[in-house]
């Protein structure tokens, strides 16, 4: 009956349905159409003004009113929504009509209809995006920088639409992100599906009948009410009562003919489901045997590809004693631009498979690139011992060299294809012996460009060191195509190099789900860095995106300069197959919020088609009202330079921008990166500082991620048992959220208060100028590790 009364609320509300068993031809769903027309006829069908069929203004399905019979609003595919919208690409073209698509959680535009065939024109994650709406017709969807779409609908309405239908998307892309935190690898689920589809069509039969009974109790009642009806009629009563009856007699009679419409209608979709669902499982077995011989194709494409490249290695390689052949060159450790590498993030914590112990002479190896192909004549256990003692004022510079193991990589990464790589159990193979604590430390290899900007009395000059110090935490991702360990809860970093630099460093994991990173910097040379930092994964087949979330804020105090940016998103290529490689790509606004200065970085993604250099990097600096002060051009792999904005005529335009280009008087050198250490590519293409940061320095937290076993066996190279010690480790972890989590829950059942995680040296805070709320540093770390008083720390390791 549900249907019945949707379907006669009037054409533009409902969807266009084909005439029920009792439409008559001409019939309407209204007064029109006679009383006996419960449902739409064609005539009518669910149409609502600006197109046939529900379509809005300019040929987009309205969404509210369910899916319409043109199949733009809710199309055959499943998408939730899709239709013509206007995405702003610059200020030459403007607004440029787009085909959109909304699907499982994910936004797609496409230049038209037809290209969704062959080729998405880009796609953003509505689960991490923001959606604010400007105006009556104009929205935005972003994903914290690194992707902003600027749309424009063609109506306040259609706008409104669109929005509604974006948020429901969010909501189910988050909700099914927060559901799919604890679950594991994925099964087999053809035999699932077949069992549930068939429970599913048993159940409707059941329903069916039980439908039919109610009709057969429904006609029962009904002729027993028109007999007394017509009873009533032979009585003499007054000629109004005669009227009276014969209405309440049609209505009755009306009610059993909708009841038996109801019935056919309901035994027509089983029939209906019947028939398509044998469909159905066909295209579904068919596509997951497409599945099956794609993964085995790719599988023997990989093989074939290490043979061939172990055959040439064999063919080409240098006796270790021959000259140059432990050489650490840019050549010989990354030969072209194109090469890159960079970690993946996966901050989650779950056990490693059983394909974690693998012997040598097992599956695909990765070299050059995730598993090193350089062996040592030394030993692991010689290069450990002759490594210096670390003291406050000699550095290590040196570590054991990556030991040469075979993994099958394609095991592994095709279970991984669509999802969120903190899911996806990882074994240590993977891995640098670091942690993703302190990969974050490592931003601060160049502070020298901070402490330069300290000194700076002009704020724009001052924002020109700060964008180059945005650019140089990338540098060091170039060659690294590990990934660090994800920390532990409650898991600390600390950097002191107050004597020797003049900054010390803290980090601590804050959060579990999500995982979340906080860390804080300060120099005695006037500035403070602090960030918090959550990162998003998915691997996608061919490539991987990673997307770091979250603000970081550099303060100056002398001059209360306060400078926030976020970072870029990072794509690995060639996971499969071929030599992995990284591109950096999307823009950076680093933001003065005392002057309302701003600078405008542009990372360009490489194009084989391309003849700009690889890396390329530019930016802007510009006072509040827009004027260009600075242009600044680079690589982040390489340098920086900054060019001064001569006066003169087009200053602000492209004609001023190339004098500056050309004006060398006016170039400044801002960074230049640092050589790599002799013997980079045997130790994980790891820079002099991160060669310092896991040996063992006295006096600090027992939560310290030097301390973390599994990441020191797997540093002096015995991976089997770092394969084992960090299934322990996240077992422990698990054992312990899962007892936070009961405790919660019989808090709840006893109705008081439970006091949830709080971290041990950063708490929750707005920040006053971007009305963020993010973990801060509250002080006591450095006053505990001067008093060695740990006594607060938990037991994690």
């Amino acid at each position: 009956m549900t249907e019945v009364r949707a379907a006669a609320a009037g054409p533009g509300t409902g969807p266009a349905a084909a005439p029920g068993p009792l439409a008559p031809a001409g019939g309407g769903s209204g007064p029109a159409g006679g009383p006996i027309s419960p449902l739409p006829s064609p005539a009518t069908g669910g149409g609502g003004p600006g197109g046939p069929s529900g379509a809005g203004p300019g040929g987009v399905t309205a969404a509210a009113g369910g899916s319409s019979a043109s199949g733009s609003g809710s199309s055959a595919s499943g998408s939730a929504r899709e239709g013509w919208l206007f995405k702003w690409t610059n200020y030459i073209k403007g607004y440029q009509r787009r085909w959109f698509v909304l699907s499982n959680g994910l936004l797609s535009y496409y230049r038209s209809k037809a290209e969704m065939r062959h080729t998405c024109r880009g796609t953003i994650n509505l689960a991490t995006a923001n959606i604010t709406v400007e105006d009556s017709c104009n929205f935005i969807i972003s994903n914290g920088g690194a992707q902003t779409y600027h749309l424009k609908a063609s109506s306040e309405v259609e706008r409104q639409r669109w929005v509604t239908a974006l948020e429901l998307a969010k909501a189910k892309a988050v909700k099914m992100l927060a559901e799919s935190d604890d679950s594991g690898d994925e099964e087999s689920v053809s035999q699932t599906d077949k069992t549930e589809l068939q429970t599913t069509l048993r159940t409707l039969s059941s329903k069916v009948e039980d439908l039919s009974t109610c009709n057969d109790l429904i006609a029962k009642h009904g002729t027993a009410l028109q007999r007394s009806l017509s009873e009533l009629e032979s009585l003499k009563l007054p000629a109004e009562s005669n009227e009276k009856i014969k209405q309440v007699n049609e209505r009755a009679t009306l009610f059993r003919i909708t009841s038996n419409a109801m019935i056919n209608a309901c035994r027509d979709f089983l029939v209906l489901a019947q028939t398509h669902s044998k469909k159905w499982q066909k295209s579904l077995q068919y596509e997951r045997d497409q599945r099956i011989r794609l993964e085995e194709t790719l599988e023997q494409l990989a093989k074939q590809h290490n043979h061939l490249e172990r055959a040439f290695r064999g063919a080409t390689v240098l006796p270790a004693n021959a000259p140059g052949s432990g050489g650490s060159s840019k050549d010989q450790c990354c030969p072209a631009k194109g090469d890159l590498s960079d970690e993946d993030d996966d901050n989650e914590f779950f056990d490693a498979p059983e394909i974690i112990t693998m012997p040598e002479t097992m599956g695909h190896k990765r070299t050059g690139s995730n598993i090193s192909g350089t062996s040592s004549d030394i030993s692991l256990d010689e290069q450990y011992k002759h490594l210096p003692e670390d003291t406050k004022k000699e550095k290590r510079t040196r570590i054991p060299y990556k030991p040469n193991y075979s993994l099958n990589l394609w095991s592994i990464m095709k279970n991984c294809i669509g999802k969120e790589l903190s899911k996806i159990p990882m074994p240590v193979n993977f891995n640098e012996p670091l942690s993703m604590l302190q990969r974050l430390t490592e931003d601060l290899e160049y502070h020298a460009l901070l402490d330069r900007a300290a000194k700076c009395e002009n704020s724009l000059e001052q924002l020109c060191y700060v964008a180059a110090f945005t650019v140089s935490s990338y540098s060091t991702t170039v060659y690294r195509t590990s990934k660090p360990f994800n920390p532990l809860l409650g898991e600390t970093f600390e950097l002191d190099r107050l004597e020797e630099n003049g900054y010390r460093s803290l980090c601590e994991q804050v959060s579990h789900h999500p995982p979340a990173a906080a860390h804080h910097a300060e120099s005695k040379h006037g500035w403070t860095l602090r960030q918090e930092i959550k990162i998003t994964s998915k691997f996608r087949g061919k490539y991987l995106s990673i997307m770091p979330l979250g603000t970081i804020h550099c303060i100056f105090p002398s001059s209360g300069n306060h400078y926030t940016w976020k970072k870029v998103t990072t794509t690995v290529h060639n996971i499969i197959v071929g030599k992995l490689w990284i591109d950096q790509s999307g823009e950076i606004e680093i933001i003065n919020h005392k002057t309302g200065d701003k600078c405008n970085l542009k990372f360009v993604p490489y194009s084989y088609f391309s003849r700009d250099v690889a890396r390329k990097v530019t930016g802007e600096v510009m006072d509040p009202l827009g004027k260009v002060h600075f242009i600044l051009l680079g690589t982040w792999d390489e340098k920086m330079d900054c060019y001064k904005v001569l006066p003169g005529s087009g200053e602000n335009g492209a004609e001023g921008r190339q004098k500056a280009h050309e004006a060398e008087d006016t170039r400044l050198l801002l960074w230049k990166r640092n050589p790599l250490p002799k013997n980079a590519e045997n130790m994980y293409f790891f820079s002099e500082l991160a060669l310092t940061l896991n040996a063992l320095e006295s006096g600090t937290a027992p939560t310290d991620s030097r301390l973390r076993p599994d990441q020191r066996l797997m540093e002096n190279g015995r991976w089997d048992e770092a394969n084992a010690e960090k299934q322990r480790l996240e077992e422990k972890q698990r054992i312990s959220r899962k007892k936070r989590e009961a405790e919660a829950v019989k808090a709840t059942e006893d109705g008081t208060l439970y006091d949830p995680y709080k971290p041990l040296w950063f708490e929750r805070k707005k920040d006053p100028d971007t009305k963020e709320i993010a973990h801060v540093y509250k002080g006591g770390y450095w006053e505990s590790k001067e008093k060695q008083d740990w006594s607060v720390c938990p037991d994690i390791f």
